[in-house]
């Protein structure tokens, strides 16, 4: 079983407003998100999480930060990270848990929130010590994290987990008021408690070490947290470390604190002439829908009543009902049964993309011919499959809403 152990966090000291330095998940940044973050304060969590190489900059001799510049925009990441401490925009804590709540409105307007604790959790390879991950990842986005923690020797966001045990949101309810509240962008409320008393380290530890931890989201950081522990390994003759854990947020493993939301596929490159609708006919029993202007967000609904994707192109969009006969040797996903049925297709661009009113945008911008909405994984499915010791197609699952990264940071030389 896993260990989720306290650590001495890295954390914005209180003269900063949390909502003006934290950031979401780097992976769902644009260039222009990235460069209002940084305009809302120049200390803003993104500068070091996601770095880029900008030539004007750099040919200045100086960062986007304000500090030195290299060559390799990790480093200059490294730099930033270490000023920020070396002036005090950040201070460390006592050794600690962090219990991080987010209240929403979901996309039928209820009231929704999710309350998780970040820790320490030692690192295992699947089947190794009870962490399993449901989802495939792709080379590009580990080489990215692994140069950013090998420049950093740091955490900068945390893997999200969950834990089937019982009784751990109530072990996380500290009847206190947080240490700090801030409302995002989107109109998400976070919170934040620091735990230190010893007896509820002690039971929070316990509680989460009581059962395997499915990796919700962050797989390409976990993947890449199991290599840097490899190579200081290797490098150190197996001392042990602060290479040997990863900072995790872990939610109990409950509907009522979870939003599992689809990505969708956007399809481009295909000939001008191409019949994608024929060609996805053998798999799906095709039922014209109408106009572009006719998807609207009750249509995910539809599509769950269905049990049918939608295939959306310039000229309208559809409903694709699955062929049960032509699906019988996959697994009950929307992400594999559309991987199936293109993958004889002319060769052409595929794209993810979150919400479907963006997927919509982009074909009726030109940005791609086709979407292909699709209905999102269940939790059930999540966790049937990551015990089976198999994994869904990258990009299929999108938890919401998402922690954002600046809440606490991990240095790895504790």
């Amino acid at each position: 079983m896993p260990t989720f152990e306290p650590f001495p966090g890295l954390r914005y000291t209180i003269t900063h407003d949390l909502a003006d330095v934290t950031a979401p998940p780097y992976d769902v940044i644009t260039d222009q998100e990235r460069a209002e973050l940084l305009a809302r304060h120049p200390d803003n969590a993104v500068g070091i999480d996601l770095p880029v190489a900008d030539a004007a900059v750099a040919g200045t001799g100086a960062t986007d930060e304000g500090g030195p510049a290299s060559t390799d925009p990790y480093l200059d990441a490294a730099a930033t990270f270490q000023r920020w401490q070396d002036d005090g925009v950040l201070r460390r804590d006592e050794p600690a848990f962090y219990v991080y709540r987010m209240d929403y409105v979901d996309e039928l307007g209820a009231p929704r929130h999710t309350t998780g604790v970040m820790g320490a959790l030692t690192l295992s390879r699947p089947g190794e010590g009870g962490i399993l991950p449901h989802e495939q990842t792709t080379k590009k986005a580990k080489s990215d994290r692994l140069d950013l923690q090998r420049a950093t020797r740091a955490n900068l966001s945390a893997v999200w987990g969950l834990s089937p045990a019982e009784g751990l949101s109530a072990l996380l309810d500290t009847g206190e008021a947080p240490l700090a509240t801030w409302t995002d962008g989107d109109g998400v409320a976070h919170s934040l408690w620091v735990v230190t008393d010893a007896e509820r380290l002690a039971g929070i530890s316990t509680v989460v070490g009581s059962a395997a931890v499915v990796i919700a989201d962050g797989h390409h950081r976990y993947e890449t947290a199991l290599a840097y522990r490899d190579e200081q390994r290797a490098a150190r003759g197996e001392a042990a470390g602060g290479h040997d854990a990863v900072l995790m947020y872990v939610v109990e493993l409950a509907d009522d604190e979870l939003n599992v939301q689809p990505i969708h596929r956007l399809l481009s490159g295909l000939p001008d002439d191409f019949d994608l609708i024929g060609a996805l006919e053998p798999f799906f029993t095709v039922e014209r829908g109408g106009g572009l202007d006719g998807l609207d967000s009750s249509m995910a609904a539809a599509m769950v009543e269905r049990g049918a994707l939608v295939l959306a192109q310039s000229g309208g969009w559809w409903f694709l009902t699955p062929r049960a006969d032509a699906f019988s040797s996959v697994r009950d996903l929307d992400t594999v049964r559309f991987d199936h049925a293109i993958a004889d297709l002319p060769e052409h661009t595929l794209v993810f993309q979150h919400g479907a009113h963006n997927a919509v945008a982009r074909v009726r911008a030109g940005d791609a011919q086709a979407a292909a909405l699709l209905r999102p994984a269940t939790v059930a499915q999540i966790v049937d499959i990551a015990n089976g010791g198999e994994r869904m197609p990258p990009k299929t699952t999108f938890f919401y809403p998402k922690p954002r990264t600046g809440v606490v940071f991990r240095t790895l030389d504790e």
